[in-house]
Parts: C-alpha cells; structure tokens; sequence
C-alpha cells in the first residue's frame, strides 16, 4: 500500500449574510477555548451522528446564534487545509445563510462576542487564509449576484 495523506470531512461551516441600510454583511464570531481562542471565525461544528451537513450546519447555527435563516444554500464550496497536528487533509462544505428580517444574535458559551462587518471588515478578521478565500467566493456568488436556485435547501 503506498503511504498517503488521509482526507477527513467530519465539519461544516456557515457564512451568515445579511443586508443593514441596504449593505451586506457577514456575521463573525470570536471564539473562547481551544483551539481557536480569540479568533473570529463563521459558524461551524462538527457532525452529530445521522446528520446531514446541512442540518448539522443549521443545528450549530441556531446553537451558536440563535438565529433562524430565511434563506439557506449549499454555498458550493468546500473549505479545504492541511491538518499538521493531525496530519490530514480537512475538507469542509461551506452553505450559506440570508438573515432577512430582524433577529437577535444569542451567543452560546463557546464564543466571547459577535459582529456583523463587510467583506472588507471580515477578511481583515478571519485568520486563515482558507477562510478568507472562501468568503470572497460565497461574496461573489451570493452578494455581488443572485444565487442559483439550484443550491437552494428548503428549510424544514
């Protein structure tokens, strides 16, 4: 057997957008704990056994914010990194989340504070570049135009 690099997806993330005075914005979190204390970071988590990504995604967001999307989409991106300390290759689906009327943001204990910011705030915030590439993707595909209705999820 040739040696390899194991590919592991055991995570899923979601970028929260909304429009404030007519501009969009993304919602950051800044994490408490290992092993990201004190960055900011967009939902994530990991998956429940019998999860679908998705429905783990929506689980960690409702956890993790408290808020409910009113429109929600596979952001038809993987997030992908190298692991050094596991030594494996991280591949992690990215879905989108439109906030379309007023919520409340209701932080659970694995973050310190939130924030809505533009793109330009957030790539300035997010510390990896995965992440920052990433949401540049998911800003040109659902900010700067109207997304496909094929990557639309039906919300339960």
């Amino acid at each position: 057997m040739k040696p390899e690099i194991p590919v592991r997806s055991r995570a899923m993330s979601c970028f929260v957008l909304r429009l404030e005075g007519g501009e969009p914005q993304v919602l950051l979190l800044k994490r408490i704990g290992a092993p990201l204390d004190g960055e900011w970071c967009q939902v994530a988590g990991r998956l429940e056994k019998g999860e679908k990504a998705w429905e783990g995604v929506l689980r960690e967001l409702r956890e993790e914010t408290g808020l409910a999307p009113d429109r929600f989409y596979s952001g038809d991106i993987c997030e992908q990194f190298y692991n050094a300390f596991a030594d494996v290759i991280t591949l992690i689906p990215v879905f989108v989340a439109w906030i379309d009327r007023p919520q409340r943001v209701t932080l659970n204990e694995e973050h310190s504070e939130y924030g809505w910011f533009t793109l330009e705030e957030a790539l300035t915030r997010l510390p990896f570049q995965s992440q920052r590439q990433t949401l540049q993707t998911v800003w040109q595909g659902f900010v700067a135009c109207e997304p496909t209705q094929h990557l639309a999820i039906p919300l339960p």
